[in-house]
Formats: structure tokens, sequence, C-alpha cells
């Protein structure tokens, strides 16, 4: 096994939206003999994007895992979205993956998403390489969009491959190949499918200019080996293998990112990209060990070698959800996972029965025996884990760090037509929140309308559709709105009490608490333990700072979640024989609810951060739209024929605006946008709400 995990590659491609991540994935799958004909998006028949909305739309919406043959290596890889709706599907990818590559198009270059999930992939710190796809394409540049990878990502870029000609065919110098600058030699792909690759001579013409970026990458490498540097210094030829072993040192310590560049459309440069997987992308032994608590000592931390004798440890990072039972993505950090065996869900301190193991193909399925530490596996049958949680060896345990995501930032109602339908409609939306993380659904008792919320327009499309389409719901579907957060305007301190007969027995607590904004927390809602010493039973107190959490996460004097909140318990009051747990509930409510009234409402609205790029001409026309809109205008630059347009503007003044877009530009503007914070809301929005 030690020889396979060593060649075993778990990789993502991401990218932003538009920049060719599923074309250069089925791409990778024919070259590999996965597949034995060309998928095509625009034809609906990817392997990757099965689903019927991400055929009819031609984007990704859920992360697709396939496992592939290059060589020597097997490649698990990981097919993202690019849309930023969606952008919990590369989140939960990057956190289980070893490396990314990352799409660029050779047109547009480094764009908004581009720059997000470069932002998720350092997080994580996972290795990648860079591929400059579209080099056939009107207006391609490959020479500017290296230096916006270098400047607006702040990273180092190596190109390893250089484009010879760029453009379609009929410019004057078409893209018709590229150059390896560490064989020096020049590859051209053979029509239609261009698996036949030929190795030729560099044109006379290109032959300053390939030494010249073949320098400029060994003396960014020198920089990196000292034995490099030597021979360097000594004018002696470097020799091929020290400059692969070089280049893949500098990417698994995200020193340096090698640069590939081609058009997977048009079938030139994957197998190379393919190649420098293998060479520079670390395999699972070349990532430190993956490191967690002890569930029942939390201050000790424990780390899991990636080896099979290792006590197993694995991340649950997506669920599937299925009428006749989910299917869980497992990433295995350490150990052996058998079919039929029991793991501990340390988090949640329960059992899980491990029935079937499952090697994922995009949408089929191959049952299998066992699997060993490094690899990613489909898991049918287990009952209490959900996205992020650690499954482990019961006598070994360990608690991994669980997936953060995003708050949702938009809601929509649902009416089900009849009781019958309120029951489904309920079993299904149960399903989809556990399937997805950013995904929220709630009842209204008093209007009967369900609310459900998400990351964009898009996400809720999405969602409408599936419960029309694929679950065949009878339901009203209402206009999407804004999913605003409340937050309190002042500091302050009240007392909450409990002093009632129930059933014939009488209770007392009285509790004091101090309220107050709070935004440092990374959590919505700060409950900390009492900053005084609390003369309080211990279980009181538990009690008491539940019902606090549990009514900030439940909304405020809007209905609206609470966030930015900050709740200490000052001190308490007892009696010998009245006082109990109920009673320190009722108090701490009592309390919450007089803390909301005496500290003021501020109602918060999510801001977006939206970056659209737009034709010289029409910029006047769109600056004065987004102003209108009460967006803050933060940078604008020149990039190509266009100027890129960076601003803040509040959700709620940019619903329809990608259409209106289009409009004031002729179909020639595009725009990203993605959730920023959240900020106060004016003063007439809050009262139209009192």
């Amino acid at each position: 096994m030690s020889q396979d995990i060593k060649n075993l590659r778990n990789i993502g491609i991401i990218a932003h939206i538009d920049a060719g991540k599923t074309t250069v994935t089925e791409r990778m799958l024919f070259y590999s003999g996965f597949t034995h004909r060309l998928g095509d998006v625009d034809k609906g028949t990817t392997v990757t994007d099965f689903d019927p909305e991400e055929q009819q739309r031609g984007i990704t919406i859920y992360s697709a895992c396939v496992t592939l043959p290059w060589k020597s290596y097997t490649i698990n890889l990981i097919d993202t979205p690019g849309h930023v709706d969606f952008t919990a599907e590369v989140e939960r990818s990057l956190r289980v993956l070893d490396g990314g590559v990352v799409v660029f198009s050779a047109r547009e270059g480094v764009e908004a998403q581009s720059e997000t999930v470069w932002r998720q992939a350092d997080k994580y710190r996972v290795p990648r390489i860079a591929f400059i796809n579209k080099m056939d394409r009107e207006g391609a540049d490959f020479y500017g969009t290296l230096e916006e990878i270098h400047k607006r990502l702040n990273c180092k870029p190596v190109p390893i491959l250089l484009p010879v000609g760029q453009g379609p065919a009929h410019v004057r110098e078409p893209f018709r190949g590229i150059i390896d600058l560490i064989a020096m030699k020049m590859l051209t792909f053979t029509p239609p499918e261009g698996t036949e690759i030929v190795v030729s001579e560099i044109p006379a013409e290109m032959q300053d200019d390939a030494q010249l970026w073949r320098g400029q990458m060994l003396d960014q490498l020198s920089m990196c080996n000292d034995e490099l540097m030597e021979i360097m210094m000594n004018e002696q030829p470097v020799p091929e293998e020290l400059i692969r072993k070089t280049l893949r040192d500098a990417t698994l310590h995200n020193i340096l990112v090698p640069l590939l560049c081609g058009s997977a459309l048009n079938k030139m440069g994957v197998q190379p990209l393919l190649d420098a997987v293998g060479a520079y992308l670390p395999s699972p032994l070349d990532m430190p060990p993956v490191e967690g608590i002890n569930p029942k000592k939390k201050d000790v931390k424990l780390a899991r070698k990636p080896k099979s004798e290792e006590p197993f440890c694995g991340l649950v990072f997506k669920i599937v959800a299925d009428s006749h039972g989910d299917l869980h993505y497992i990433r295995v950090y350490s150990g052996r996972l058998k079919a039929n065996s029991r793991v501990l869900n340390p988090g949640k301190d329960k059992k899980e029965n491990v029935p079937q193991l499952w090697r994922i193909q995009a949408d089929e399925r191959k049952q299998v025996d066992a699997v060993e530490a490094g690899d990613i596996i489909g898991v049918i049958g287990l009952r209490n884990s959900v996205t992020g949680d650690t499954l482990c060896d019961a006598h070994e345990p360990i608690l991994l760090e669980s997936i953060q995501f995003p708050e949702t930032v938009i809601s929509m109602a649902i009416e089900p037509e009849s009781s019958t339908e309120r029951k489904k409609l309920s079993e299904v939306l149960e399903m989809m929140k556990r399937q997805d993380p950013t995904f929220r659904a709630r009842e209204n008792e008093e209007t009967g309308q369900t609310l459900i919320s998400g990351m964009g327009e898009l996400h809720l499309e999405v969602i409408k559709h599936r419960l029309l389409r694929d679950y065949k719901l009878d339901v009203r579907v209402h206009k999407p709105r804004v999913s605003y957060r409340e937050s309190i305007h002042k500091d302050v301190e009240v007392t909450g009490e409990c002093h009632r007969t129930m059933s014939g027995q009488s209770h007392f607590a009285r509790l004091t608490i101090r309220m107050e904004p709070f935004a440092a927390s990374p959590a919505p809602i700060a409950v900390p333990t009492s900053e005084v010493a609390v003369q309080l039973p211990p279980e009181y107190l538990t009690a008491a700072m539940e019902v606090l959490s549990e009514l900030g996460q439940g909304g405020g004097m809007l209905g609206f979640p609470l966030m930015h909140v900050k709740m200490t318990v000052l001190s308490g009051q007892t009696h010998e024989t009245e006082s109990s747990e109920l009673a320190f509930r009722l108090a701490a409510a009592d309390a919450f609810n007089k803390g909301l009234r005496d500290a003021g409402i501020v109602l918060l609205e999510p801001i977006m951060s939206i970056e659209v790029t737009v034709p010289e001409e029409n910029l006047g026309d769109i600056v004065s739209d987004l102003q209108q809109r009460r967006a803050m205008i933060t940078r604008t630059q020149s990039r190509g024929n266009g100027t890129v347009i960076e601003a803040q503007a509040p959700l709620a003044s940019l619903f329809g605006y990608a259409n209106a877009m289009r409009g004031l530009s002729q179909g020639r503007a595009t725009c990203t946008m993605e959730p920023a914070s959240y900020g106060p809301a004016p003063q007439e929005v809050l009262d139209g709400f009192m």
C-alpha cells in the first residue's frame, strides 16, 4: 500500500465561473482512458455535471468526485462549482483535498471568484498549480493573466509552459502549441482529438523568448535549492530531474505555483497538466499529519499520520441525501476503514455502523470491502453524522476541526397547498438541509409559510426547481427576500426573575446578565462563562446559559436571528427549597427579553461585494446605476478593453441587477457578487418592520 499512497493524488479543479473547469475535467477523463468519448458542457454530455439542472444551465452546481488513472498515478479528482452561490461546495472540497488545479481564462484573467477560491485554498494551505485556459480565444493574453496572478493573488507563479501564439485561427499568430521550458521542446497536439503529442524543436523565432523565460524559471528555483544555485553559478547545464524535484518541493511548501497553459476545448495542453498533477502536487504522505484534540480532554492535542498502521480517523465532508439512505463522502486521513465495522463520532459521542463502502465515480458507484489512509470514499448507512463531523476508532478517539460555512443572505417563502404536501415538504427540506450546509428552512407557525434561505438568487432558484421538478411538490413559491439580522444598540444590565407556582410547587430564581454589542466573536452569538465568580450551582448556571444561547439563535424583537451580541451572566440568587433548573431557565428567558427591550434594536442587512467588468463607453451608466442602488465604489481599474468596478452594495438593492446591467451595456458587461458582511439598514427599512 505504501507505493499506492505515494502515487495517490487528491485534487480539486477550482476556478471562477466560465473559466473552463468542467471542460478541463472532461479532457482529463478522456485522456486517462476513464471515458471513451469527449463530454461537452454545451451539449449536456459531461460526466461530472450529471444533474439535470447542471446540464440545462451549463454550469457546475454540485462537486463531483471521480477516480482516474494516469501513468503510475491514481487521481481522486473533484470538479467544484465556480458560481459564488455554491461556494460551500468549494469550501468543503478544499478542506479535504491535498492539492488544487486553479483554472484561469486567458481572456478574462483573474476574476472575483478566482480570488475567493484562492483565499479559500490559502486558508487550508493547499498546494496549487495554475492552468491558463482558453488560449485560443479572441483577446487571450497569457502574459497579462500571468501578471494578474502575481499581483492580485499575491503569489509567485512560475511558467513551465509557454504558448506558441495566442488567439483563434484567424489572427496572425494563432495559438498552435506550447513550449516545455524544462525539456526545451515544442509540443503540438494532433487534431481532431489531440491524443497524439508531437515533440519537436523550438521554432527559431521563439528561441530567444524560450531562453529568457527558462532563465527566469531557473532564477526563481535557484532561491529554493542550493545545489541548483551552485550549478548555475558554475554555468553548467541544469539536469531536468533537479528542476522537477526543486519545483515539486517549492510547490509543496506553497512557495511557488507552477503555471501551465492550453485550450481544453481545443484539446491542447491537458496531458502536460495531468503530468504536472503527478509531478508537483502532493500525495497524502507529503502532507503534515492531520491534527485534532482529545474529545474528553479538550486541551490535549493529537495528530494522525497518513499511514494504514495508525488508528482510523476521517472527516465527513459532503452528504448526498436519499430517501433510501444518505451517502456520506469521507476523507480517510489515517488507518483502515472496513465495511461492516463500527466507528465513533466523537463530536456527538455516538457509535456509527459502517455497513457499506462505495467508490464514487460521478453518478456511478462501485462497492468495495475496505479503504486505507489517504483515500476518499462514500459510506451508506450512517445515522447521526453530518457534514464536518469526525469519525474515528472508538478506542483511539480524536476530534478534527469541523468545516465552517457562511451565513445565508437571502430567503424565499414557500406554502404547501395541502396538509399532505406540508408533511412531504417538511421531509424533503430536512433531506436538503442534510445535503447542503448553506441551506436553511424554518416554518412560520403564524402564517403557515416555510422560509427557505440560501447564498443567492441562483442558489434559491436551483432549490425551487428541485422541489418542483425532482420531488414534484405542489407548493406556491413567493419572491426572494433579504435575510436580515438583528443586533443591539448599547450595553445593558438587566435582572430576570422567576417567582411563580406551577402544579402546586413554588419556583424561584433571579439572574442578572449583561448584554452588549460584540463584533469580535466568529460566532453570531457569544455566551461566555461569567467573568465574575457566580455563586450558583453548576447545573443552574449551565441551564441559564443554554437558554440564553438558544434564544439568541432563535431571533430578536423583529423575529430575525441575532448577531454580534454578547451575553454574560453576572450574578444569581437562589432559594433553599424553591430553586431549580426550570426556574433558572425561566429567569434567563425573562432577562433576555428585558435586555433586548432596554438595549434597543439595530437592524442589519447583508452587504455584497460586487465586481462589474464593463466596456469603457458604458462605464458612466453602470456607475450611476450602482450609486442609485446605495453602492459604495471601492476601486476601478482598467483591464484589457474594459474597466473593472469593485463596489459594496446592500443585497436588497441588487435583486435583478444582472438583467439591469446587461440592459445598460447591451449585454456586454458581466458581474459577480459574493456576501461580504452585515451593515446597519436605513431607518426607513427598520420602520417598515415596526
